[in-house]
């Protein structure tokens, strides 16, 4: 990703989510039969009836492979019996499971048996992908990926957010039912957000193709079911509640400094005037850097004050009372 891109996605995230009640997250795998053949630029999830009762289990992401196994909320059961997947993927699982308080474990006679300690709820609603392109004169495979999150189907719309003038050439190379949103920056924040053309929903409860490979006068493609895709959906929505959209740090320099004029703390470099990528753009090599320790900034807790994401949830695990009895 360029500068100006990095730069262009937190400053939009931040804006984004000011102005809905959505959950928004970044660089997120969306492929069915290859999970990272396409990568989404940012992920808005819709809040659906029972949000608040994912919020209380747990900050995290929930494993897949936990949720589609038949532990349940009521009785414990041995944990190699509840999975159809690879032991190792089980155990991998569990342990996760456990970890971040979807699972709790009782021991039985030197074995483990475990149980969800609440009904995964059915929490999200629509999922709208946002394909980030600041400049449309440097459009890369833009067509071809838009052209694949149309035909598969697993998000229930898709808008391509740009600074660029959109021209009719532009919107000629852009599938019709991809949205437009033309996004005016300042002072390293988003002042406004015109809206060009509204997204067509998607057929998510439909098949879907995926493309996965082009030789000279083909393209290999999979044939998505409703069922991959809706837990594909699933698994996005899950990957966007635990990570978001602060995925970066503070560069450790002194000319760096945290940026909040957006609502959201933003990594801003004076030398540069502008937002950077600690991992990218910061250090040694950089004529300006002036090590100093970095900001200290708490994004989760801005998450936490900023959404309806729930950093510190009380968690819904039983009293151990009476379980050590199985130890």
């Amino acid at each position: 990703m360029s500068v100006s891109e990095f730069a262009f996605e937190l400053e939009l995230c931040a804006a984004l989510e000011a102005r809905s009640d959505r959950l928004y997250a970044r660089q997120l795998g969306a492929g069915v039969a290859d999970p990272g053949g396409r990568v989404l630029d940012v992920v808005g999830v819709e809040p659906g009836p029972a949000f608040a009762d994912r919020a209380a289990i747990t900050a995290e992401s929930i494993p897949a492979a936990a949720i589609d196994s038949r532990v349940g909320p009521g009785r414990a059961r041995y944990w190699k019996d509840a999975f159809d997947c690879h032991p190792k993927r089980a155990r991998r699982a569990t342990e996760r499971a456990l970890e971040v308080g979807f699972f709790e474990r009782e021991r039985r006679n030197g074995r483990d048996y475990v149980r969800q300690v609440a009904r995964y709820p059915d929490w999200y609603g629509r999922l709208l992908g946002i394909e980030n392109k600041p400049d449309l004169g440097r459009p890369g495979d833009l067509e071809s990926q838009l052209r694949t999150d149309v035909s598969l189907g697993v998000v229930d719309g898709v808008v391509l957010a740009t600074e660029s003038y959109v021209t009719g050439a532009h919107r000629n190379r852009i599938p019709e039912e991809v949205g437009i949103w033309r996004v005016h920056r300042e002072d390293g924040a988003v002042r406004e957000i015109d809206v060009l053309r509204e997204p067509t929903p998607l057929a998510v409860a439909d098949p879907g193709v995926e493309p996965l490979e082009s030789h000279p006068g083909r393209t290999d493609v999979a044939i998505a079911s409703p069922g991959a895709k809706a837990r594909t959906r699933r698994r996005i929505a899950e990957r966007a509640y635990g990570k978001g959209w602060r995925t970066y740090g503070l560069p450790d320099c002194a000319r760096c400094r945290a940026d909040d004029s957006s609502g959201a703390t933003l990594p801003y470099c004076e030398w540069a005037d502008r937002v950077v990528d600690a991992e990218s753009d910061c250090g040694a090599g950089c004529p300006g850097y002036d090590p100093a320790p970095a900001p200290d900034v708490d994004l989760e807790a801005e998450r936490d004050r900023r959404t309806d994401w729930i950093a510190d949830p009380d968690g819904k695990r039983r009293a151990q009372s009476g379980l050590e009895r199985f130890s």
